[in-house]
Formats: structure tokens, C-alpha cells, sequence
């Protein structure tokens, strides 16, 4: 582990190169360096944890030209509706959005189904292997995608991952996991019925994404939103703009209080998701913004679609 400096938290693997969630993705960013790598978990009908950032299928497989009719009502075709067998049976590629283009055209080709949905299972395999043949500790960074959807199928989700990771050795590793969810009541869950000694992380999201839980984002960002964090959790995920707000008319960049509040309640700051695709406003160069989080702020961890730039770039400050 890199000690006192951030930790690259390789975002959906080494997405900016290879598909997200991928199990090719994942090795790169194991290669490229990353701290910890990063698993969005969603259940399959049989409730089998598989790894994908969407509780629906359609954004990044072929799932509407295999299995045609199985959408629900609102266009998408829903993991948990899928057996693992059916997920098996599917190629992953690049993310598109809705008019069928790549999200991040300059990516891996959209149209290359090269690559498949791994399980939890299988991805803790290959960086338990990566690390053995390299003598390295990579870690996990789980997120529970919309726990209380996958309660209302009858699935919990929760208990999935942690029954997953006990099997696989990794439940009493708190310097090599961590638990991520929008979703307090879930997190205050981990914490309280299953008593997990695994790092906890309230991630915060925008309201308008519309995100699975009740818990009000608007208020996590202050003061007592943050007090009541502490309680549950040791650290937050906000997100880029919760914090970076633009420039000051003297150019200099203008910062929310959110990581100093943060950490003088005890909490560490992993923000997301840094990507030198796609830059904030007022930011020209991916080191820009590298160095208000790093130099500036000194956030414990960032998340990132190009870990091996942000590891050159904390490296190079170590230096």
C-alpha cells in the first residue's frame, strides 16, 4: 500500500482501455498498478453476485439480440431477471447509451463483443492469482448496486457479497476491502445486523440520478449529514463536482468545504471518477485536476478510468 498517498481505485477496472467490469480490464488495472480495483455488484435471478455497474444488461452486452423479449416495460433487461446461465451466454462490450453509440468513442471499439460478465467469485479469483504470481496485495472495492431492488425481488444482495467474500478468505481483511453503496440504511446494515469489520463508504450521489435509496444526498454534504456518517462509516464517495465547483474569477479553482469537514470528523474522501475524456469545466489538462485533489486537497483515494495515469502522476509527486 502507498502509505500516506492517495490510492488509485482503478474505477470499473482499467475502463479507459478495455471494457468496464471486464475480466481483461480488471488484470490491466491489476498490471497498471492500481491500489484497489473496483467491483459494481448486482444478483442474477439465481442470485449469484456477478459484476456490472447497471442493474440492467443492455448498456454494455448483447442481451437484447439474445434473448428479444425479455425486456421489461421500460426498455431494459434487468440482471436479476436473468439466470446465471443466461448472463453466461452473453458478450460484453464498451458502454453505449441509449442511441446505440459508444459513450467514450475514443475507447475500446463498441462493436468488439470480445469479453464476458464475470461473477464476484471469479474476479476475487484472478486478483487473489494476480497477486500471488506478482507478490503484490491488491485490493477489493465493492459497491452494492440498488440493494433494496434486488430486497423487493426477494434477493439480498448484502448478504450475497459477504457470504462470497467469506468463502473466498477476504471477509476479515479490512486493509483489503471496502464496502461501497449509495444506500445508508444498507451501509448502517453491514455495520450493525452483520457486524462487519470490513471499511465502510457512503457514497453520495446527485438527487437528480435518482438513485435506490431514501437517503437525502443534499444533506450528507453537510455538517450533520456528515456527523451522522461518522456514526456508520469511516469514509465518504463524493462525487467530483461535490467538491471542485468551478474557477474563481482570478483563475484560481473554487472548492467546496466538503474534505475538510470530512476529515475532522474522522472520515477519509474517495472521490469519483476521474477521467482525462471527460473534464470538468474550467479544467484543461488531466493533471490540473489531479493536482487540486492531490496537491491541494490530499484526498485519501480517487477513482479513475486511467489508473496508470493517476499512479504516474502520484508516484511522481512521492518522487
Amino acid at each position: 500500500m502507498p502509505g500516506d498517498r492517495p490510492l488509485v481505485i482503478a474505477h470499473r477496472g482499467a475502463c479507459g482501455y478495455l471494457p468496464e467490469h471486464t475480466l481483461p480490464a480488471k488484470a490491466l488495472a491489476h498490471g497498471m498498478g492500481a491500489d484497489f480495483i473496483e467491483q459494481d455488484v448486482v444478483l442474477s435471478a439465481d442470485g449469484v453476485p456477478v459484476v456490472l455497474h447497471d442493474i440492467y444488461l443492455d448498456s454494455t452486452t448483447d442481451v437484447a439480440a439474445r434473448f428479444p423479449g425479455r425486456a421489461r416495460d421500460d426498455g431494459h433487461f434487468y440482471a436479476v431477471d436473468f439466470s446465471l446461465g443466461e448472463i453466461r451466454t452473453l458478450h460484453a462490450h464498451e458502454r453505449r447509451g441509449p442511441d446505440g453509440r459508444a459513450v467514450f468513442p475514443g475507447r475500446f471499439p463498441a462493436d468488439a463483443a470480445l469479453f464476458r460478465v464475470p461473477t464476484l467469485a471469479e474476479e476475487i479469483d484472478l486478483l487473489a492469482g494476480l497477486d500471488h504470481s506478482t507478490g503484490r496485495r491488491t485490493g477489493l472495492y465493492i459497491e452494492l448496486k440498488s440493494p433494496n431492488r434486488h430486497r423487493a425481488a426477494g434477493l439480498d444482495l448484502a448478504a450475497a457479497v459477504l457470504e462470497v467474500l467469506d468463502d473466498k478468505g477476504y471477509a476479515n481483511r479490512p486493509d483489503q476491502v471496502f464496502l461501497q453503496c449509495f444506500d445508508d440504511a444498507t451501509l448502517r446494515r453491514l455495520a450493525g445486523e452483520f457486524d462487519t469489520g470490513l471499511p465502510l463508504v457512503q457514497l453520495i450521489a446527485d438527487p437528480s440520478w435518482g438513485e435506490d435509496s431514501a437517503v437525502d444526498f443534499d444533506r450528507l454534504r453537510t455538517p450533520a449529514g456528515l456527523d451522522d456518517v461518522a456514526t456508520y462509516a469511516g469514509a465518504i464517495g463524493p462525487w467530483i463536482p461535490h467538491v471542485y465547483l468551478g474557477r474563481e474569477p482570478s483563475g484560481e479553482p473554487l472548492l467546496s468545504p466538503l474534505v475538510e469537514q470530512a476529515r475532522e470528523r474522522g472520515l477519509q474522501v474517495h472521490p469519483y471518477t476521474f477521467r482525462s475524456d471527460e473534464l470538468p469545466p474550467g479544467i484543461e489538462e488531466f493533471s490540473e485536476l489531479l493536482d487540486i485533489f492531490v496537491g491541494r486537497l490530499h484526498v485519501d483515494g480517487l477513482f479513475t478510468d486511467f489508473p496508470d495515469t493517476v499512479r504516474a502522476f502520484i508516484d511522481g509527486i512521492g518522487a
